[in-house]
């Protein structure tokens, strides 16, 4: 039987309608009715993260840490001075609005840092559920929520006891504000790239997007202009920029993307390639044949990944605008947006010499308001997610010493979960292409103010 273009939406449609039976039989429709409301996603908000307050809370009446909270908290009590630690990272390879949180967790001492930082957590993540949902009045996004919330889940302590938990959240806000309201979605996403530089790629998608750029220009230079006025204030502005230099030699790190061939070098044993860990920065990385080279040219891939896909955006809200006099009308500014945000993020893990785990989280909050804007259009990049979330938890924290020790079967997962992060940029620079071409109808944009 001959193909046609219409296979592979038919394949798709086929696929999730065998999950939607499977949904419906696991959870029965009156169980599905009191989910989909505000009071069901708030239930289950509260669920979700008093799983991780009540172990925050367990170990920090023992005075203990978790993950790089324990690095955050050392920073925290020897008041974010080099001199005054013992070895290790120094504060200082993270943007100086980083240090806030830190501080705040600590402003009661080492005892109960980590229960506090996984409040703050909890409180921004309630913040970024209300805004997607409209404090939940709004129905069709409630499902976009529960995604957020299992996504969440999944990704276990990576989105609690690092900093990228917090800037998620701040970036899933900014989004929801989107087109309609510029200056704030800037202003959002210029202080998460002060905490955490991630969120600049979404401005970059934001900036390409809106009708009036020189709002998001005036927000991050005004956000800026803020930071270096709080530099000024505690006396460290030669530091500011310390985070862009701190990590420029490092190599690659083991569970980047493109670290994989050398990953399985090693697995294998061959040509001398090995894993160790670079005590300084705290990282298992790899070396072997042309992994000194390879990390070199990281930094230039991913900058011109970044440029060309800022450049494709730039040409489907162009080529989009030709569209305007026919019946589809012109592109979707808001679609542009998320696609071009899930683009760029995705570029950023994809073509990046660092690849912990907690990156994923970076990619949730496009697909959230994706989701909440076109389920139907956002659910493939949705299943894909999920299961990457659930192939990192393996990875991070249940099997990693494992992996770094050339276990074969969790080389395998890792590789599973970097070659789906490949078909998801592929998957979205595609998008980006179509929105473009065809500028086809899709749901309203927000009126941009």
């Amino acid at each position: 039987m001959p193909r046609t273009d219409k296979d592979p939406a038919i394949s798709t449609d086929a696929i999730f309608g065998n999950l939607t039976r499977i949904r419906n039989v696991i959870l029965p429709a009156p169980a599905r009715t009191r989910l989909n409301t505000g009071r069901g996603l708030l239930g289950g908000f509260i669920v979700v993260h008093l799983v991780f307050l009540v172990f925050a809370a367990s170990l920090s009446l023992r005075g203990e840490a978790f993950s790089d909270t324990f690095i955050y908290r050392d920073w925290a009590m020897a008041g974010f001075n080099d001199a005054n630690l013992t070895g290790g990272p120094s504060p200082w390879v993270y943007p100086i609005l980083a240090l806030i949180p830190m501080a705040i967790a600590g402003v009661a001492g080492p005892g109960p840092f980590f229960f506090l930082w996984v409040l703050m957590t909890t409180v921004l993540n309630g913040w970024a559920l209300l805004k997607l949902t409209n404090r939940g009045r709004d129905r069709q996004a409630i499902p976009a929520g529960w995604w957020w919330l299992v996504f969440t889940f999944l990704m276990g302590w990576l989105g609690f006891a690092r900093v990228d938990g917090l800037t998620a959240p701040l970036v899933l806000v900014a989004l929801a504000y989107g087109v309609g309201r510029p200056f704030i979605a800037s202003v959002l996403l210029a202080i998460g790239t002060w905490v955490k530089v991630w969120p600049a790629a979404v401005m970059l998608a934001l900036f390409a997007v809106v009708k009036n750029r020189v709002l998001v220009v005036l927000a991050g230079l005004a956000t800026t202009a803020g930071v270096v006025a709080l530099a000024a204030a505690v006396g460290s502005v030669p530091k500011l920029l310390n985070f862009l230099t701190q990590q420029g030699d490092r190599g690659m790190q083991l569970e980047a993307t493109f670290t994989t061939p050398w990953l399985w070098l090693s697995v294998l044993n061959i040509g001398d390639s090995r894993m160790y860990m670079n005590t300084d920065i705290n990282s298992m990385q790899v070396d072997g044949p042309g992994t000194a080279l390879m990390s070199v040219l990281m930094q230039p891939l991913l900058i011109l990944a970044a440029l060309l896909v800022a450049g494709l955006t730039f040409w489907a809200l162009h080529n989009g605008k030709q569209h305007k006099g026919q019946l589809n009308g012109g592109v979707d500014r808001t679609e542009l947006l998320l696609v071009g945000a899930l683009t760029l993020a995705t570029a950023f893990v994809v073509f990046n010499k660092v690849g912990s785990p907690q990156f994923m989280v970076w990619l949730a909050p496009a697909v959230a308001v994706g989701l909440a804007h076109s389920w139907r259009d956002w659910r493939v990049p949705a299943a894909m997610l999920i299961v990457i979330a659930v192939a990192t938890y393996f990875i991070y924290p249940l099997f990693y010493d494992a992996l770094s020790h050339n276990n074969p079967w969790m080389a395998l997962v890792l590789t599973i979960r970097n070659v789906l992060l490949v078909v998801l940029f592929l998957w979205s620079v595609r998008r980006l292409y179509l929105l473009g071409k065809k500028a086809p109808a899709a749901a309203p944009a927000l009126k941009e103010s």
